[in-house]
């Protein structure tokens, strides 16, 4: 016999109970979103190879580790899996002329792909909500992002989340910190772990991320980029801040808080719990106004984050959520071949009203039947068999509550349906 086939080590199956929460998420993501005026926009799974080397940067660990990259057999296209979200809307809003004489407000949620240690909230396909603001300048925009995140905490119930803000300056105060920040580190070389000796030259603001704890002195004691920043960056930096504190959001400036991706400028920011171990971020973002230019399209600043769903989860979770049960208002419960005909009828009546109805399939006796019933958490089942088939009517058994079956015509079915569902609402103090 053959070996049964498994899912990819780190993409995983989400099973009922647990796509049940997640769809009760996004419905609440869904709201948020509109409600401070977000448009929703799918991009591709699959992008160019290019598009990612071009926009993160080729000496970052995503792209020199973590793509999941491939060839395309018919034609010997460079392809990739797309790591993040980022990349992928700036792409499809130069290619569609999106922001042409108007900014945008955008976002989109689905599968990213990274080739990392599956780890608890860490997944090789993992899933972001992502939201980008093209063509707003200012620190208004920078604002209104954090502010966005802390009224989703505050929706969700989440516990224990904390805000970390850094300015990474214009490309000119970058430069001069590295030039400054590499004659630093150079002096100490042979105390610098692998990564570190690796990125010495190529990208040594990441070194300023490491979690190596032989390194923490030497981090601590470098060239903080906040002393390279001229006065425009720091009025922005001052004019984000203004707005936090005037909303009465807390945070801490982390001076080693640079990001894993090249294209961020100025305002970065990440939300962090204590709840999830190492995998502390649930989100980040900032701005990245020069990635509209890289990637061909007419200069335009932008901002935006990302949020990691699987984490979120998880924290929601620890945080007391309860998940709401999804059960229907009615199992079709039937027996005889009429009774199965107007089974039909009689279900797609009450879907037709708005009632949520599983009808019974698979035959079985009325007892057995009626288990599936009560193990399905309806509120009702609406009975029927031959002899009620034969006059027209149904029989309605309540199944969380003390009431009476009744026997009904079919065509009086919705109205007494609702009817009695309103009594439920009535006796249990309204919704």
């Amino acid at each position: 016999m053959s070996k049964t086939l498994q899912a990819v080590r780190g993409m995983n199956d989400i099973l009922p109970d647990d796509a049940e929460v997640w769809e009760q998420f996004e419905d609440i993501v869904r709201d948020w979103l509109r409600s401070y005026g977000y448009r929703p926009i799918r991009m591709p799974i699959v992008e160019p190879t290019p598009l990612f080397k071009r926009a993160i940067g080729e000496v970052t660990d995503i792209v020199e580790k973590e793509m999941y990259s491939f060839v395309d057999a018919l034609n010997g296209e460079q392809l990739t899996l797309r790591p993040e979200g980022t990349a992928s809307c700036v792409r499809a809003a130069i290619q569609h002329s999106l922001i042409f004489g108007q900014p945008r407000r955008l976002y989109y949620h689905g599968p990213m792909f990274r080739h990392e240690r599956p780890q608890k909230g860490r997944y090789r396909q993992f899933h972001q909500v992502g939201v980008e603001a093209l063509g707003f300048d200012g620190p208004d925009i920078d604002a209104e992002h954090i502010l966005m995140c802390a009224r989703l905490w505050d929706d969700l119930g989440l516990e224990d989340v904390k805000l970390e803000l850094n300015s990474l300056g214009s490309a000119d105060e970058r430069a001069a910190h590295r030039a400054a920040l590499i004659a630093y580190l150079e002096g100490y070389k042979e105390r610098l772990d692998e990564d570190g000796q690796r990125r010495l030259h190529t990208n040594p603001l990441r070194i300023l991320d490491t979690k190596n704890p032989d390194l923490q002195d030497i981090v601590e004691a470098a060239p903080r980029l906040m002393d390279f920043l001229g006065d425009e960056s720091l009025r922005h930096f001052d004019g984000v801040q203004a707005l936090l504190k005037d909303a009465g959001i807390p945070y801490r400036i982390n001076h080693r808080l640079v990001r894993g991706l090249d294209y961020y400028n100025r305002t970065v920011f990440e939300w962090v719990t204590t709840r999830l171990g190492a995998q502390g971020t649930i989100c980040a973002g900032g701005r990245y106004d020069g990635l509209i230019a890289q990637l061909g399209g007419k200069p335009a600043p932008a901002c935006g984050f990302a949020m990691g769903i699987e984490r979120l989860l998880v924290l929601w979770q620890e945080s007391g959520f309860i998940p709401e049960p999804l059960t229907p208002d009615v199992y079709l419960v039937h027996a005889g071949e009429a009774a199965q005909r107007a089974a039909f009828r009689a279900a797609e009546a009450l879907r037709g009203t708005g009632f949520t109805v599983t009808l019974h399939c698979g035959g079985g006796s009325f007892k057995s039947q009626m288990k599936r019933a009560d193990a399905s958490g309806a509120t009702y089942a609406v009975v029927i068999g031959d002899d009620e088939a034969a006059a027209g009517e149904v029989s309605l058994k309540p199944l969380r509550s003390g009431g009476e079956q009744i026997r009904i015509p079919m065509e009086i079915l919705p109205e007494t349906l609702a009817d009695r569902l309103l009594e439920l609402e009535d006796d249990d103090g309204g919704l």
